[in-house]
Formats: C-alpha cells, structure tokens, sequence
C-alpha cells in the first residue's frame, strides 16, 4: 500500500455527510416535537369533554332527584365544573305521548366551538301515576 492510500481510509466524514446527518435528526426530533404538542392538546380536549360530560350528568341528576314535571322551553345556565367554565343549555320538548317529555342538555365552553357533551332523556310525569 502507498502513503496516499493509507490518508484516503482514515480521512472521516466529509463536511456534506456531516451536514445531511444534522438534518435528518432535526427532522426526526421536529416530527417528534409535533407529535407531543399533538398529544398534550388531545389530552386537553379530553380533559375538557369528561368534564362537560360530569356537568351535563349531574343536570340530568339534579331533575330526577326534584320528582318534578320539566317545563317546556330551553334555558341556558352556568354549569361549570372545576376549574373550566362551562354552559349548559337544557331543552325540554313533548313527545307523542303526553307521560313523556323529551329533556336534552348540551354543554358548550365559552370560545369554544361546538358542543363538548350532549345527553339526552325521557321523564315520565310522576304526578299523574296512579299507585
């Protein structure tokens, strides 16, 4: 082997494959950047619709522990739950049967678009039951 074989081989890294390694890598850590950001604000809006789902339970609750006939209409109240303000807007509407009445609770937050829960259910009039 000549002198000038010998300097080939222990030569390293050109500056260009250095240069093509830092970009990949920074592409890999700023798709693993995004990932993260993604799964923090998905975990924020889950956070965010399990309590909504607790407010509009808990309204639901409150009527059928009152044993009373809901009135017809919709109202809009504060139903905030923790630390997140929220609004509940309850609608009450008849069904074909005159027993029944349709009573549905949307919850939204303010700046917020959409509702973040939204349940639905039916009372019977307790007060024209024949015992």
């Amino acid at each position: 082997m000549t002198a000038t074989s010998n300097k080939r081989k222990s030569r390293g890294f050109t500056m260009i494959e250095v240069l093509v390694a830092l970009a990949i890598i920074a592409v890999a850590l700023a798709a693993s950047m995004r990932a993260v950001g993604n799964l923090a604000s998905s975990e924020a809006d889950l956070h965010r619709r399990l309590l909504a789902g607790w407010s509009a339970d808990n309204v639901l609750a409150e009527l059928r522990l009152a044993h009373a006939w809901p009135s017809l209409g919709v109202t809009q109240f504060d139903c905030s739950e923790g630390n997140l303000v929220l609004m509940c807007t309850q609608s009450v509407s008849t069904t074909p049967n005159p027993l029944f009445r349709r009573v549905q609770i949307s919850v939204t937050a303010p700046g917020h678009k959409g509702n973040l829960a939204q349940l639905m259910t039916m009372f019977d009039d307790e007060t024209s039951r024949s015992l």
